[in-house]
């Protein structure tokens, strides 16, 4: 199947109105489990926020406002913008056994919960403090945040794939008409 095709499908897909989003992907066998048929949830209701204000990225350290995790600072790992969550690099986590069976007792593992949108503030690299966070134009025209305390502007970070690809310095690199792979600099000699 084709990625556009599965992309496509997943962009029609129609969800029951009692249907609770989780974290697991919707045709996995765990979203399955905890919306099984016919059971009646409460509706959560989510205040949607426009792709063009989110302000909060992959890869961006952020700090904690409330809970049993308020004051620590932690990488953003997974960003739902559908239900205005982030999960953040082994911060607001729980436990739970997995595994268990008759003849062996399990393992104990930590699994990190999501966190809203409103319980995070951005991280200012110049100071490591939080702020608010506004998008502004530079001379050049190009879009970016800048902290409204301070003034200066923060970065989107660079997010490293699983592979080790960093996508944003290969978009930069020149396209070499020779299909070589290889700059310009190299070929000359």
């Amino acid at each position: 199947m084709r990625l556009t095709k599965l992309l496509s499908m997943a962009a029609k897909a129609t969800f029951p109105k009692d249907y609770r989003h989780t974290t697991n992907r919707p045709w996995t066998i765990a979203a399955r489990r905890q919306n099984p048929a016919g059971k009646k949830r409460r509706k959560v209701f989510v205040e949607p926020i426009a792709n063009e204000d989110w302000s909060v990225f992959r890869g961006d350290t952020v700090e904690i406002l409330s809970g049993k995790d308020k004051g620590k600072q932690g990488k953003v790992t997974q960003v739902f913008r559908d239900r205005n969550w982030v999960i953040l690099d082994g911060l607001n986590t729980h436990f739970r056994y997995i595994g268990k069976s008759e003849d062996y007792r399990g393992t104990y593992i930590a699994s990190e919960a999501p966190l809203l949108l409103k319980d995070i503030k951005l991280i200012d690299p110049s100071d490591r403090k939080p702020t608010e966070v506004e998008w502004r134009f530079t001379e050049e025209g190009e879009k970016v945040r800048v902290s409204l305390r301070t003034g200066r502007i923060i970065p989107r970070p660079l997010f490293q794939r699983k592979d080790g690809i960093i996508t944003q310095q290969w978009k930069d690199c020149p396209k070499d008409p020779g299909g070589g792979g290889h700059g310009e600099a190299e070929h000359s000699g």
